[in-house]
């Protein structure tokens, strides 16, 4: 797979519409792609879509949409009109997500994840292919829908995945995985269930500071709103963390935030997140891609001074500066 040079947006702290010269130096610095994600804040499309009119050039891809927030025939109506709108420039990243955004926040039940996910990429390749879709899927039904739009091109399909089931998935019905909240060395366990040839883009946790104290305060928060999610939780298991991370587990469920926090080890930090000098940060994110990673997206912690200055410290012009 081509080596590619990703960053997720949009940027914390910069509202959409002024987005517009973020797209157009990122392009300028040689990234080749941007990548949304869709959890909170921004959905996943809205940003893309400035983007394709504002950087042409740029790839443009979601990471990730959940299978389960949009109906079937509104998730392929909005794949295509993003696949019209940017044509030839535009990959659906879809997964899971989790309990959380899936049912806490949006009161759909969230059963069958695997299949879910499975059905939805079958639907979207026969509906983005122009067919009529009558069909009983495990997870939903579709009677009679037909895309009143045509896509040249189908854009590819890459698959959310943590655990080798999805993993599989990723590379048999889709067209490659994307993988967040793990460590470069993580990658080459990850990696190989995928199988080759597949495309592996990872969204990676960058904070650009010297300041180890403060990054390491930073990176137990976003830790611990994460890795106590399920989902995150049986991810690391299986990557061998469980005894590092039965004391934040365990202090989490008693309702102790801080001391779950306090539990996470500085090495996990280091590990996790990416930090240091731009040299640190764009060596660490070398070994990414070294162990499999072929779109690296770092997503930035930072407010907008130090964004702008870490997107153009990271970028591909940066490096054969």
């Amino acid at each position: 797979m081509q080596q590619r040079h990703g960053i997720t947006v949009p940027f914390e702290g910069v509202p959409l519409h002024a987005h517009r010269e973020w797209f157009e130096e990122a392009e300028a610095l040689g990234y080749t792609d941007v990548w949304s994600a869709e959890a909170g804040g921004a959905d996943a499309f809205t940003p893309l879509a400035l983007a394709a009119a504002w950087a042409p050039k740029l790839r443009l891809g979601t990471a990730i949409v959940p299978a389960y927030t949009r109906g079937a025939a509104t998730l392929a109506q909005t794949v295509a009109s993003m696949a019209q709108a940017a044509p030839g420039r535009f990959a659906l990243g879809i997964g899971t997500s989790s309990n959380v955004i899936v049912e806490n926040w949006n009161g759909i039940p969230f059963e069958n994840p695997y299949q879910r996910v499975r059905d939805t990429i079958r639907f979207l390749r026969s509906a983005l292919a122009g067919e009529k879709v009558t069909q009983d899927y495990e997870t939903f039904s579709v009677k009679g829908f037909r895309l009143g739009i045509r896509v040249d091109e189908v854009p590819p399909i890459l698959v959310a995945a943590l655990r080798p089931g999805m993993l599989k998935l990723a590379g048999t019905e889709g067209d490659g995985a994307i993988i967040n909240w793990l460590s470069a060395d993580d990658v080459k366990t990850v990696v190989p269930h995928v199988g080759e040839g597949k495309e592996v883009a990872a969204r990676i946790f960058v904070m650009p500071s010297e300041d180890t104290d403060t990054v390491r305060f930073v990176g137990k928060r976003a830790i611990a709103a994460y890795l106590n999610v399920p989902v995150y939780a049986q991810f690391h298991e299986w990557l061998g963390r469980g005894d590092i991370l039965a004391p934040m587990w365990d202090a989490w469920k008693a309702g102790d935030r801080d001391a779950a926090t306090a539990a996470i080890p500085d090495s996990l930090v280091d590990e996790l997140i990416v930090h240091g000098s731009a040299a640190d940060c764009r060596d660490h994110l070398d070994r990414y891609a070294a162990n499999g990673v072929t779109t690296p997206a770092p997503a930035i912690l930072a407010g907008p001074d130090d964004a702008r200055q870490a997107m153009r410290d990271l970028a591909p012009a940066a490096a054969k500066a």
